[in-house]
């Protein structure tokens, strides 16, 4: 049976039981502080970036076999980009009050 779905929204709605299921494996191993949102952005900007044509079965497995390593360095290269633009920010605006 094939899924189609009109909206990134719509499949994360579908694929939400998966999503909580790994949040819930990575809280017992003692990683609390990742949240399914982050789980379901990684794969969404990293590892499906470019993919075509996934079928909901691959994306079921790759959310079951995300590690916690994938997640982590993904929100850390988010903070990372994130403190680079605010400082960006803050000299662009140091600059127009001199």
């Amino acid at each position: 049976m094939d899924y189609e779905f009109d909206s990134l929204l719509e499949l994360f709605k579908r694929v939400q039981p998966a999503l909580r299921v790994k949040k819930n494996e990575f809280q017992r191993e003692g990683f609390s502080s990742i949240k399914v949102i982050d789980i379901w952005n990684c794969l969404i900007e990293e590892k499906w970036k470019t993919a075509r044509g996934l079928m909901l079965s691959d994306i079921v497995r790759d959310i079951l076999n995300i590690s916690y390593n994938q997640v982590e360095n993904y929100l850390k290269e988010k903070v990372k980009n994130q403190d680079a633009q605010t400082f960006e920010n803050v000299e662009i605006i140091r600059g127009e009050e001199t």
